[in-house]
């Protein structure tokens, strides 16, 4: 007898609030100021992303000083250091600020416990977009912990007075686990007021530690350079998958793959589109893997408003129409 074979689909997946937030600033900085827009490093880790963007106008760029003086400029949603603003200012650009608001918050910590004489202990990956700007905020004061192997080499003036903090897209185990040794190094280690890795990362991790004991592979829609999309894969195998891989797009997926296999688990990073897994379940089902079973870990509702300055444009482009549609 032929054994059903089946999809569980991880919900939830794909674009979290703050990549939402960040794209559709894009989207709609290009219908209201037009083409060419400006955009600091990749808006969201995501191929597909940054080429659809691309093609509508968009012009990615490393540094701000390749963009020229006057124009408009969007920071990406990992955001910036503060010299970066400053930057800016001096080239009198235009500028968007797309960070996601959970990253901000964690700059606001930093800042916070800078001001009151703490050595931060950042939990990171060096030289991650993300890492950079918050470290930017007090470089006297951020020690950067890659992992726990990490934990021996850091040294504070002052072991009573540290706190830790996280970049947003990490393993929440392993993060636990540098905070033990840390804990362990630093007992009177002081925490962040609320959890730095963000809702989504944690959400898709969870659904994804669901589904994976059941699944011979685990499918990851997501960018390499996409942190929270490569944790995914190292929790699938973590958490019990026969095999775990990262794809762009459909057409990365190697059919071999499948050999044997009843049960394929498919999920996304936080900075991908929909269609994209639609494309990897539609390979699926031409392989035989037509029965689709939702795994459901939570279901989210949380929604960020636009940049500030972009607010007020699409404001006053707004008030302009009406006023020229009344006369």
């Amino acid at each position: 007898m032929t054994q059903r074979k089946r999809v569980l689909l991880a919900n939830p997946r794909g674009y979290c609030a703050g990549v939402d937030r960040a794209v559709v600033t894009v989207e709609k900085a290009l219908d209201l100021y037009g083409a060419p827009v400006y955009v600091r490093k990749q808006i969201v880790h995501n191929v597909h992303v940054v080429r659809t963007l691309e093609a509508r106008g968009a012009i990615f760029v490393e540094e701000t000083e390749e963009v020229p003086e006057g124009a408009i400029v969007v920071f990406s949603a990992h955001g910036v250091a503060p010299v970066v603003h400053e930057e800016a200012k001096l080239r009198n650009l235009r500028t968007i600020d797309a960070t996601c608001p959970l990253v901000t918050k964690v700059h606001n910590e930093a800042r916070r416990f800078a001001d009151e004489d703490y050595d931060i202990l950042l939990i990171g990956h060096e030289g991650h977009e993300e890492v950079v700007g918050t470290s930017g905020e007090a470089p006297e004061h951020i020690h950067l912990i890659d992992g726990p192997d990490d934990v021996a080499n850091v040294t504070v003036r002052d072991p009573d007075k540290v706190v830790w903090l996280s970049q947003t897209t990490l393993s929440v185990d392993e993060t636990m686990r540098t905070v033990e040794a840390l804990r362990e190094r630093f007992p009177n280690l002081i925490s962040p007021p609320s959890d730095d890795i963000c809702y989504a990362t944690q959400n898709r991790q969870l659904a994804v530690k669901r589904l994976a004991p059941q699944a011979d592979v685990v499918l990851v829609v997501g960018s390499r350079n996409s942190s929270n999309s490569v944790r995914l894969v190292e929790v699938a195998l973590e958490s019990g998958a026969g095999s775990s891989y990262l794809i762009d797009y459909p057409e990365d997926i190697d059919l071999g793959w499948f050999a044997g296999a009843t049960t394929v688990g498919v999920t996304s990073g936080a900075s991908v589109p929909e269609d994209l897994v639609r494309g990897v379940l539609d390979v699926l089902a031409g392989q035989g893997f037509g029965d689709v079973e939702i795994v459901t870990e939570a279901e989210e509702r949380l929604t960020f408003s636009l940049p500030k300055e972009l607010r007020r444009d699409l404001r006053a482009a707004a008030k302009t129409s009406s006023a020229q549609a009344s006369s």
